[in-house]
């Protein structure tokens, strides 16, 4: 039987962190749920500095500077851009008005944090990436499962060497998205692979980073219990294929009846194996877990924090330190390009019949 040690993280420091001595004023635009769920609160816990907020619904920002300490509510998106203490501008709106805004902040002069995904297609996303560069401005992309607590501890294990090189990730998640019925979620185009399974193509490209894909193959069906007036279909899979063999998979089933959905990963390499899970907002904080395996002996790591506070807190104080170092941040717009591909790739084998589709076919 394998040993079982309980190892400290000592040296995986995968929480957030912020550079000590710079504090940048930041300006949200769209306050809908998931900004009072993550970004809100993530920041606060961090002690960042929010300025203010807008949103074309007024509605949407009642109760913010009460509950989370910001300092504004902004009735017009040209105070907010123009604001002087300001300089990151994160922009949590529908993807369809996302890049306008991004160049608007970029114009302003102010560095961004753009809600994924980044834009509707990779060519648009490729412009604001060249556009932000052009003006000496940074601009990340909010990929928060990179800062996942045990996606983050991955990997930094990974970084390490812990299990070799990678040659597979797998991954299931359950879900249930009765929750997008009669919303606007339920209209989007390729729900589950576009606008979910973006954080698992992402966090699976950076762990098979360095590799080159051969193809990436997708399905989307409807799950028998969906109800019929829902759109968008709730089942999804994908492959990626790399040219040297290694693989990955990603399954979402979307219609579990579960009051403890979960997010379990395995990572295997030449030397040994990681395997977790992720919890997204619970159910209770503290609770994600991550193993390595490797010559005969499992090391458990327990982990704090959560998806929604760790995840959004880590993709800002990414950008921040970013700035005050004046280098790429590992969530820059840039870098996220292959991570779209990957997507887009999907969505368009899933429309064809699971056909394997290449990135040459992706425009970039």
């Amino acid at each position: 039987m394998l040993a079982r040690p309980r190892v400290k993280l000592t040296d995986i420091r995968y929480r957030p962190s912020f550079p000590p001595d710079y504090r940048p004023g930041i300006g949200i635009v769209g306050c809908g749920g998931i900004v009072k769920s993550g970004h809100l609160p993530g920041y606060r816990r961090y002690g960042q500095r929010i300025v203010g907020v807008y949103d074309v619904r007024p509605e949407a920002t009642d109760g913010v500077c009460e509950q989370f300490g910001v300092e504004v509510v902004f009735e017009d998106l040209a105070d907010l851009l123009s604001h002087p203490e300001i300089e990151i501008v994160d922009i949590a709106t529908h993807p369809d008005v996302r890049p306008a805004i991004v160049r608007q902040a970029l114009e302003a002069g102010k560095h961004v944090l753009a809600q994924k995904p980044l834009a509707r297609d990779v060519r648009t996303a490729r412009q604001l990436v060249e556009e932000g560069e052009q003006l000496g401005l940074k601009v990340g992309v909010n990929q928060n499962g990179r800062w996942a607590p045990a996606w983050r501890a991955a990997t930094l294990l990974i970084a390490q060497g812990a299990v070799g090189d990678v040659v597979a990730v797998s991954h299931l998640y359950h879900h249930n998205y009765s929750f997008t019925v009669g919303t606007v979620f339920d209209e989007i185009e390729h729900l589950v692979l576009y606008d979910y399974s973006i954080h698992w193509f992402d966090i699976t490209r950076c762990w098979l980073d360095g590799k080159t894909i051969a193809a990436v193959r997708a399905r989307e069906y409807r799950t028998p219990n969906q109800p019929p007036e829902s759109k968008a279909p709730w089942g999804a899979w994908a492959t990626i294929d790399y040219e040297d063999g290694s693989s990955a998979m990603i399954r979402g089933v979307g219609c579990a009846a579960t009051a403890r959905p979960n997010k379990p990963f395995w990572i295997h390499g030449a030397e040994g194996t990681i395997r977790g899970a992720v919890l997204g907002s619970g159910p209770v904080p503290g609770l994600e877990q991550l193993e390595l395996e490797r010559d005969g002996t499992i090391s458990s790591f327990q982990l704090d924090g959560t998806w929604h506070t760790e995840g959004f807190a880590g993709a800002m104080g990414e950008l921040v330190t970013a700035i005050a170092e004046d280098r790429e941040p590992f969530n820059s717009a840039r870098h996220n390009l292959l991570s779209l591909q990957i997507m887009f790739a999907a969505c368009r084998s899933a429309e064809e019949g699971s056909r394997p589709v290449t990135l040459d076919e992706i425009a970039a």
